[in-house]
């Protein structure tokens, strides 16, 4: 399910694991997740990092070495909840600016023993500036989170 406020992206999944494993899979197996053509480098991406702790930033490693920092890790509280700023303007480009990037805040909460439902909510779109819109309308399309959150569920399923 998507939905799309005035300045937000909301979705979510529930998956068969527990908590605990929905959140290391999310985490440890994002490079999993994040589709590589994604990809902001001027080479093919050799690995998706995702640094797991306060301070730390997702990124890409391409494959002669080079490196693209797309995000940086804000919250970091195992199995529950993480957030990550996103540094990627409007036009596909690395924003520099911390004030002008947006938040994905992904929750896992315990549904039953061995089911997890995933919240995530990609805010503060509209600090991007100009044309925010056409990044928020993007990002819910099945090219975008939706895309992540299928592949995170391939990652979860017996």
């Amino acid at each position: 399910m998507t939905t799309s406020t005035e300045t937000s992206v909301r979705l979510q999944i529930e998956v068969a694991v527990p908590v605990e494993r929905a959140f290391a899979v999310f985490t440890e197996q994002f490079d999993r997740i994040k589709p590589r053509e994604h990809n902001m480098l001027a080479v093919p991406i050799a690995e998706t990092v995702f640094e797991p702790r306060p301070g730390g930033a997702v990124y890409d490693r391409g494959e002669d070495g080079s490196v693209c920092r797309f995000a940086r890790v804000l919250a970091f509280e195992p199995p529950h909840r993480f957030v990550i700023s996103w540094d990627i303007s409007p036009q596909w480009q690395i924003e520099t600016d911390p004030d002008r990037c947006s938040e994905v805040e992904v929750r896992f909460v315990a549904e039953a023993p061995a089911r997890t439902r995933v919240e995530l909510e990609h805010r503060y779109l509209d600090r991007h500036g100009d044309d925010w819109q056409s990044e928020r309308d993007s990002l819910g399309t099945d090219g975008g989170w939706p895309l992540y959150l299928q592949r995170f569920a391939e990652l979860t399923a017996p």
